[in-house]
């Protein structure tokens, strides 16, 4: 799914059509699908980390790191499933707004490399909707 382009910013097209994916990437559980929108050196920060994971920094670097992280979330219960709110473009970035488990909101500010994949990712959340 990559956009390569002489120009910083994400274009609102790009935006929608990757938010999409990603979201039924997710819901699909398919951890594979999932990895694919990121780079082999990608790094996440995340709250969920410091929760889940015990790293105080909230930040795992490199696929294998991230993926495993995210393959327990995926066996987690209830069963994890995104609900799209919406999706703005930036420079080099896509902010994804959504409803995750429990109908809490959240939002991820990921950010691109040349080639179109995730290098970084951050996550957020809020109350429960």
């Amino acid at each position: 799914m990559a956009e390569k382009s002489e120009s910083a910013l994400i274009s609102e097209a790009f935006a929608q059509k990757f938010a999409h994916e990603w979201i039924a990437a997710w819901n699909s559980h398919d951890l594979n699908r999932i990895l694919e929108h990121y780079a082999d050196d990608v790094e996440m920060r995340s709250p969920l980390i410091i929760e889940r994971v015990g790293e105080p920094s909230g930040t795992l670097r490199g696929k294998a790191k991230v993926g495993a992280y995210w393959e327990a979330a995926l066996k987690a219960q209830p069963p994890l499933k995104f609900e799209l709110i919406g999706a703005y473009a930036g420079i080099k970035s896509v902010t994804i707004h959504y409803r995750s488990v429990g109908r809490r909101m959240a939002a991820e500010v990921l950010e691109f490399d040349s080639t179109g994949q995730v290098i970084r990712g951050s996550a957020y959340y809020g109350e429960r909707a």
